[in-house]
This record gives C-alpha cells, structure tokens and sequence, in this order.
C-alpha cells in the first residue's frame, strides 16, 4: 500500500468514527426527544401499571408495559398495549403507520395522527431502546362479552337528556 492509500484510509476512517459520534450524540437527543413526548402526551397513564395511582412515580425500567385493567364502554372493553413489546416487533416506518391507526376508546390515537413524524420517530426510539418486558395486554373484548380482568367505567353518567339539553 503507497502512503496516498494510507492517508486515504485514516481519512476515511476518521471521518467514520466521527460520524458514528455525531450519529450517537443525535440519537441520544431523538431518544430524549422521545421520552419528553411519551411523557407530555400522556402516554404512561394508561400504558404504566400504576403510574397515575402514584403520582407518575414509576420507575422507567417498569414503563409502557401495558396494563391487564381495561377501560368499559359501549365500545366493549379495550386495554392499553405493552408498547415495549409492539417497539421491539416493528421497524420505525412501521410505527409511524401504527401509531396512526383509529383505535378504541379511551385511547387518544387522534393525537397521535396530528403528531409530526419526527416526534414520533423519536417516541418509537425511546421506547425501541427501553427493550422488550412484560406480557402481551389482553385481548380487546366485545361489547357482552364477560371478562376476568379488573376494568374501569369509561362510559358518561347521568347526562341530560336530549329534550332537556335544548331548554
């Protein structure tokens, strides 16, 4: 090897490491990034086993595992995912498209239809580097249909009647 396909190598891996650096820099920003919105929007109160019973004092290494309680409506009985492990089974576009699908209630999947695609790139990221943990949550559930699982009411009461309403 002559010396100008030396220099050319320690250039072209230097440059290398640099890049890999800046690359590592931003993707602990994104990450970052990511957990600032999984927690603005309100993501851990539904996805974190007892976070909003304890004032969001969960450990980070516990959350967005999913939760066996359901929220009962006249939709049935739907229950928040483990998103860890539905992170760890896609890739980033995958999510994006994920993220956006109409789900049932109580789930604000309309917020996360408007959010940018870099956010939630970012929120796919840091929950991606959380790692798998937990269990699968349990399967949605019909409306009539018996479940074993501890459900919360998630259903309006005692609403003014229409007639009402127009007086």
């Amino acid at each position: 090897m002559d010396r100008t396909s030396i220099l050319n190598c320690l250039v072209a891996f230097a440059t290398g490491c640099a890049m890999s650096v800046a690359f590592a820099a931003g993707d602990d920003s994104t990450i970052a990034r990511g957990r600032y919105v999984t927690h603005i929007g309100g993501c851990n109160d539904c996805h974190t086993p007892g976070y909003a019973q304890s004032g969001g004092k969960v450990t980070e290494a516990d959350s967005l595992t999913g939760d066996p309680v359901g929220f009962k409506g006249p939709w049935g009985v739907s229950y928040p995912s483990n998103l860890r492990l539905i992170a760890q089974s896609m890739d980033e576009d995958a999510w994006l498209t994920y993220a956006r699908m109409p789900r049932r209630p109580p789930m604000p999947w309309f917020n996360l239809r408007d959010m940018s695609d870099a956010d939630l790139r970012a929120m796919y990221r840091y929950i991606h580097s959380l790692g798998a943990k937990g269990d699968k949550a349990p399967d949605y559930a019909p409306p009539g249909v018996t479940v074993k699982t501890p459900w919360i009411l998630f259903e309006p009461q005692n609403l003014p009647t229409t007639a009402s309403a127009a007086h």
